[in-house]
C-alpha cells in the first residue's frame, strides 16, 4: 500500500533512536548483505524516508516551499493523495500562489472526488479574477454534490462588478445537463435566476424564481432572492410579501428585517422603516456598521432625519467611525449648512476616509462661491496633516485643472516640488501631467529622479517602462524596467499589461498573451481590453478577437484606445475576414 505520513513526533523518535544506537567496534569491513537484494518496491525505501523527512522538518523550520516540494515529489513517487493534500496545506503557508496552485491540481489529478483541491482552485481563480474558472470549480464541485455554493458565487459576481454573460450561459448550461431531482440542482437555478436578473434579463428570472417557489416553497433563500430582485425594480409592494413570507420561515435571519425596512422606505413608510431597524439594532446590540450601513440606507431614500439620528450617537464613542463625519457633513450640506459641514469633515483622521472629506469641504465651498477659502482651507489643512501634504496638494491640483487653471495648478505643484524635492508622488503627478502635454522628456527626467532616490519604486518603474513601450522605442529597456516593476509586484494588473505590451512590441505576441490575460482578468478596462485584442488578432485567434471587441464595445462606454485600433485594424469589423 502507499505510504502514510509519519507523524513528527514518531520521526523525532526514529531520529533518536539512530543517534542512540551503539556503534559495533572497529573492524574489518562487513560484506553488504543486501547488495543482491531486490529494489524496495512497496513502503518507505530510504530515499522515500529521506524525501518525507527533509519535507516535514522544512515545514517546522518555516521553510513551507522546500516542504512542498518535498511532499509533491515524495507523492510522485508514491502516488498517495494524502502526500499531496499535505503539500497544499503546506503550500498555503507559502505565500507562492503559484506554487499552492500546482499542489492544488496535483491534488485533483490524484482525488478527483474530493471537495479540498475544487474550493482551493475556485478560491485561487477568484483571487486572480479569473470569475470563468472559479465558477468551472463550483460546477465541478456541485456535480459531485458537493457544497459549490452557487449562489453565493453569483452574488459575489454581481457585487464585484464581473462580466456576467458568459457566467449566466455558463450556468445556464450546467441546468440543462443536471437531472431535476440533483442536489445541487436548487441552488444552480437560484444562481442562475440571479445571473439572468441581474444582466437585465428579469422577466426570465422572475419566471424561474416561480417555477422554484412551487417545488421547493419553504426554503428562505429563495424569498430573500425575490425580495432583493423586487427592491431592485422598485416594487416594494412585493418586496415586502417576499421579505415578510422568509422572515416567517426564518424569524432570526436579520436579512428579511432589513430588506423589509428597504421595502417600507421605497413606499414611503419611514415610520415603519424605522420600527424594522429599531429592531435590528436591538438585535445586533447596537452594532456601528450596522448603524452606519442603516443611516446610508436613509440617505439612499432622501430620509436625512432618521439618518442623522442614527449617526449622532457613534460621535460620543471613543472609536467613532471616521465616515461618521463624512456621512454627517453631508447631511449638513444638503441642508444648506455650510460651516457645520466643514466642522464634520475636518474632524475626519488621516485614513481611507480622510481626503473624501477635503474633497466635499474643498467642493462645498467652491459651489458657495468661496473658492478662495477652499484653497486657504487646504493649505491649513497640509499645516495640520503634514504625512498627508502630497494628496492634499493633488486635490488642489485637480481643483485648479477642472476650472481651467491649469498654469496655476502648475505654479503650485513647482512650488511645493522645490519645498520637498524627494515627494515621489508629487513627482510622478508632474510626471503624468507633462506627458499629457506631449512633453516626454519632463517625464523621463522625473521618473528618472524618482527612480533615483527609490530604485524600487514599481510605480516609476512600470511608467516609464510603459512610455517606452508604447512609442515603440527603448524596447530592451522598457522589458528590463517592465521586469523590476514585475518582480516587485508580481500580481498588479497595471504591471502585468506593461510586461504583455512589451513583449507584443519585441514581436513575441506568444509570450505577450498571458500576461495580457491576468491583467484583463484583474482590471477588467479599456486599455487592456485594447492590447487584448490586438495581440490575439496578431495571433490569427480572430474569433476570440472578435468576441473581446463585441464584449468591450458593450461594456466601455468611452473607450479611445478600442476606437483606435478599429482605425488601426477595421476588419476587426468584417465578418467575412477569416
Amino acid at each position: 500500500m502507499p505510504p502514510r505520513l509519519l507523524p513528527p513526533l514518531l520521526l523525532s523518535a526514529l531520529l533518536a533512536a539512530c543517534q542512540g544506537t551503539p556503534f559495533a567496534p572497529p573492524g574489518p569491513p562487513l560484506e553488504d548483505p543486501l547488495a543482491s537484494a531486490p529494489p524496495v518496491a512497496h513502503g518507505l525505501d530510504a530515499a522515500g524516508l529521506a524525501t518525507l523527512l527533509t519535507a516535514e522538518l522544512a515545514g517546522q523550520r518555516g521553510d513551507y516551499r522546500r516542504a512542498t516540494e518535498g511532499y509533491l515529489s515524495a507523492a510522485e513517487r508514491y502516488g498517495d493523495p494524502a502526500l499531496v493534500e499535505r503539500a497544499a496545506l503546506a503550500a498555503r503557508f507559502s505565500e507562492d500562489t503559484a506554487l499552492l496552485e500546482e499542489a492544488a491540481r496535483r491534488w485533483q489529478e490524484r482525488a478527483p472526488e474530493a471537495e479540498g483541491p475544487q474550493r482551493l482552485l475556485a478560491s485561487l481563480a477568484l483571487q486572480r479574477g479569473d470569475w470563468e474558472g472559479a465558477l468551472a470549480a463550483r460546477l465541478a464541485l456541485s456535480a459531485q454534490g458537493g457544497q459549490g455554493d452557487l449562489a453565493g458565487f453569483a452574488e459575489l459576481a454581481i457585487e464585484e462588478d464581473a462580466y456576467l454573460p458568459p457566467l449566466r450561459e455558463r450556468l445556464r448550461g450546467f441546468l440543462d445537463e443536471l437531472p431535476a431531482g440533483h442536489p445541487r440542482h436548487h441552488d444552480a437555478a437560484l444562481a442562475t435566476a440571479l445571473l439572468e436578473a441581474a444582466s437585465g434579463e428579469r422577466l426570465a428570472a422572475e419566471a424561474r424564481l416561480a417555477r422554484l417557489a412551487e417545488a421547493r416553497p419553504d426554503d428562505p433563500a429563495l424569498w430573500l432572492i425575490r425580495a432583493q430582485l423586487a427592491l431592485e425594480a422598485h416594487d416594494g409592494t412585493a418586496a415586502r410579501r417576499a421579505a415578510r413570507r422568509g422572515l416567517s420561515l426564518a424569524p432570526d435571519d436579520s436579512r428579511f428585517t432589513l430588506a423589509l425596512a428597504q421595502a417600507e422606505l421605497q413606499l414611503g413608510n419611514v415610520a415603519a422603516a424605522e420600527a424594522q431597524t429599531e429592531t435590528l439594532l436591538a438585535y445586533h446590540d447596537e452594532h456601528q456598521e450596522l448603524r452606519l450601513a442603516l443611516a446610508r440606507l436613509y440617505l439612499e431614500h432622501d430620509a436625512p432625519a432618521p439618518a442623522r439620528r442614527l449617526l449622532l450617537p457613534l460621535i460620543d464613542a471613543d472609536d467613532t467611525p471616521p465616515v461618521t463625519y463624512l456621512l454627517l457633513g453631508g447631511i449638513a450640506a444638503a441642508d444648506g449648512e455650510v460651516d457645520n459641514a466643514l466642522l464634520y469633515y475636518r474632524q475626519v483622521p488621516p485614513g481611507d476616509a480622510f481626503l473624501a472629506a477635503r474633497l466635499q469641504a474643498v467642493r462645498l465651498l467652491d459651489e458657495a462661491g468661496r473658492f478662495d477659502e477652499a484653497r486657504a482651507l487646504l493649505a491649513e489643512e497640509r499645516r495640520r496633516h503634514p504625512g498627508q501634504s502630497s494628496q492634499l496638494t493633488s486635490l488642489e491640483v485637480e481643483l485648479l485643472d477642472e476650472r481651467g487653471q491649469s498654469s496655476e495648478a502648475d505654479a503650485l505643484l513647482e512650488r511645493i516640488l522645490a519645498g520637498t524635492p524627494g515627494d515621489a508622488e508629487l513627482r510622478y503627478l508632474r510626471a503624468m501631467r507633462a506627458y499629457q502635454a506631449g512633453d516626454v522628456a519632463t517625464l523621463e527626467a522625473d521618473l528618472r529622479e524618482v527612480l533615483r532616490r527609490d530604485p524600487d519604486n514599481a510605480l516609476a518603474l512600470n511608467a516609464l517602462g510603459y512610455t517606452y513601450a508604447d512609442e515603440n522605442r527603448r524596447l530592451d529597456e522598457a522589458l528590463e524596467l517592465i521586469e523590476r516593476a514585475h518582480a516587485l509586484e508580481p500580481d498588479n494588473p497595471a504591471v502585468l499589461d506593461s510586461l504583455g505590451w512589451v513583449h507584443y512590441r519585441l514581436g513575441d505576441p506568444d509570450t505577450a498573451l498571458p500576461y495580457l490575460e491576468r491583467a484583463y482578468a484583474g482590471m477588467p478596462d479599456q486599455e487592456v481590453a485594447a492590447h487584448l485584442i490586438e495581440v490575439l488578432w496578431a495571433l490569427g485567434r480572430h474569433d476570440e478577437a472578435r468576441a473581446r471587441l463585441a464584449e468591450a464595445l458593450e461594456r466601455f462606454a468611452t473607450r479611445p484606445l478600442i476606437d483606435d485600433l478599429l482605425r488601426r485594424q477595421p476588419s476587426l469589423l468584417d465578418r467575412d475576414t477569416p
